[in-house]
């Protein structure tokens, strides 16, 4: 009877296809991607692995890192997806709807230019997804999509809150197949989904919509995933998202072995795997870690942590949040000496942020934690903490980012907000938007056209350049001026010379260049740095041109008085002294511009 069952089950099975996210397994561990030689190089042997139906080959941040480079995007995405397109391998790219391939909003003439240019390019399916998950910001997404001649998968950002049930999602998937949309992804970002919700919201999708194809796309930080893959092939699910080692499992994506292994015990069909194409392929992109890549990869990046399970945040977060965590060690623990406190460790300083997380998380309307939505959780998680062990009330810091997303300029939030963040709003005389978000962004095709003209630069095959210049205009101008491949050959340099050349480092401290910060600190051992909470410019006083407004070493000042300030793409922000104490060095001029984390000079 056991045996007739097996081989009646083995005859009525279900075929799960695979798609590796070759893009999202490197952006998910650092801050780049590989170049495009080295992802042509690549390409053969992940074909001749025979086991994948899709490759997610660019969207993201794929573009902004081409461009750091120094290198023209446009020709990286037609190469590298030129052979997967003459193998008859699906590609697929990842663009933010309203905000398409960057942190912040899009002209919707630019959007429908993406999706022109793209499917030109040889990408064939468009995931696109809206951190709200508002309808509103993926219509037009659909629309251009299929206009474009491109796949519309739309991807469910996946989070578990008391707001996010299943019938909350199938309102989104009822609208975006009115839309016109061909596919859903289950977007797990965090891996938190629980695998019985994802199962049940697969079958429900595939109940009502058994025309429409289901991908899942889940981390592997918290541990959930493989027993989520199980759950949603069961329940229905076409398409299953894997990586491959060395850069599967950790806070990545699990590996593929695994997963078809497992759904090959469980009955379905499955394609086999060339292991000698996979053992290739794992060479090739261990090659590109120790040749560059590696620099910018936190080692972190590699372990699994059940930490994320009640945080809820992605796990590719953490390097960078680890790195704001040890920028405000030094400063918190200053202050925790000035109110006779011990200090605080770094891990206990890492389990207090989650623990804010969880509290400001719903009361900004449980945004689904994602790019750029989990930054703003994160960020404002991370001031309450700062602010709260200074002895000032939470909510004191929201950067303008943080309050658009508050006054509903990016999409509906999920959940009400709290009363006192609405209360704060009035008290700030802010107003709430109840309108469609991308009719606050009016067209500029014709303004960059224009721009181009003057420049005297070609708007590309399928106007591909004027997409480009019109989606990333700093990125792009300084790619086209040589100024991007001069930065980043300096700053792999400047990497390869302190870290001595090892595989893979730890992502370090941001020093003013120059500045042997040791030397200071043997001199004034007992000296705390004060550092940039963000990218911006230094102002020692503002409305100042000239350097006659830095202080002299020996100035005093006042604990949570700023030292100085920097002005940030959202306006001026203050940077505080953890205790009164008096100025020992200065490393930032007036105007400099420096980096997140940047030390700007030390107090004693």
């Amino acid at each position: 009877m056991h045996i007739f069952t097996g081989l009646n089950r083995l005859n009525m099975a279900k075929e799960i296809k695979f798609s590796l996210v070759y893009r999202d397994m490197w952006q998910s561990s650092g801050k780049y991607v590989p170049r495009v030689d080295q992802l042509v190089e690549v390409a053969p042997a992940i074909i001749d692995m025979g086991c994948f139906d899709r490759v997610e080959t660019n969207g993201g941040a794929f573009e902004q890192v081409n461009l750091l480079f120094g290198e023209n995007p446009n020709i990286a995405v037609r190469k590298w997806t030129a052979p997967f397109n003459k193998a008859g391998i699906q590609t697929h790219m990842l663009e933010r709807g309203l905000n398409a391939l960057r942190m912040n909003p899009v002209p919707a003439d630019v959007r429908e230019l993406m999706f022109k240019v793209k499917c030109k390019q040889g990408t064939n399916i468009a995931r696109s997804f809206c951190g709200l998950n508002d309808p509103r910001n993926l219509r037009l997404s659909v629309e251009y999509a299929k206009k474009g001649g491109m796949i519309s998968q739309v991807a469910l950002s996946i989070t578990n809150s008391p707001v996010h049930t299943v019938e909350y999602y199938m309102g989104v998937v009822d609208q975006v197949v009115a839309f016109g949309a061909d596919e859903i992804c289950l977007k797990d970002m965090a891996g938190i989904g629980r695998p019985t919700f994802l199962a049940e919201l697969t079958k429900e999708i595939k109940t009502n919509y058994p025309h429409i194809k289901v991908q899942y796309h889940g981390h592997t930080g918290p541990g959930f995933s493989p027993a989520s893959m199980l759950e949603v092939a069961r329940a229905g699910a076409d398409y299953l998202d894997v990586a491959v080692e060395p850069l599967s499992w950790g806070k990545v994506h699990p590996d593929v072995i695994t997963i078809r292994e497992m759904l090959k015990a469980d009955g379905f069909l499955v394609k086999d795997i060339n292991m000698d194409a996979y053992m290739e392929v794992r060479r090739l992109t261990q090659k590109f870690i120790d040749d560059f890549l590696g620099y910018w990869i936190n080692p972190s990046n590699a372990k699994m942590t059940s930490l994320l399970v009640g945080c809820g945040l992605p796990g590719g977060m953490m390097g960078s949040m680890m790195a704001d965590l040890k920028g405000f060690q030094n400063a918190i623990n200053a202050a925790e000496r000035a109110h006779g406190r011990p200090e605080i460790s770094l891990d206990t300083l890492m389990v207090k942020l989650f623990d804010e997380v969880c509290y400001v998380w719903p009361r900004l309307g449980y945004p689904p934690l994602v790019t750029p939505f989990s930054q703003y959780v994160k960020n404002t998680a991370l001031m309450n903490l700062m602010n709260t062990l200074n002895g000032k009330p939470r909510w004191t810091t929201i950067d303008e980012d943080t309050w658009g997303m508050i006054l509903g300029k990016m999409g509906k939030l999920p959940g009400p907000l709290a009363p006192e963040i609405v209360q704060l709003a009035k008290e700030k005389g802010l107003e709430f938007y109840t309108g469609n978000p991308q009719d606050e962004y009016p067209d500029e095709l014709p303004k960059f056209r224009q721009m181009m003209k003057e420049e005297g630069w070609d708007e590309g095959e399928d106007q591909e350049e004027l997409f480009e210049f019109a989606m990333h205009e700093r990125q792009y101008r300084d790619y086209k001026s040589g100024v991007a491949k001069e930065r980043f050959n300096a700053e792999l340099a400047d990497l390869k010379a302190k870290a001595g050349a090892p595989i893979v480092v730890k992502r370090p401290v941001v020093e003013m260049p120059n500045v042997d910060i040791e030397e200071y600190t043997r001199k004034f051992p007992d000296a705390i740095p004060f550092q940039a909470g963000s990218k911006g410019k230094v102002l020692w006083q503002i409305d100042v041109d000239d350097d006659s407004s830095a202080p002299a070493t020996g100035s005093p000042v006042k604990a949570g008085e700023p030292v100085c300030y920097l002005e940030t793409h959202y306006g001026i922000e203050e940077v505080p002294a953890a205790k009164d104490a008096r100025i020992v060095a200065v490393f930032a001029h007036q105007g400099d511009k420096v980096e997140k984390g940047q030390i700007l000079g030390l107090i004693q």
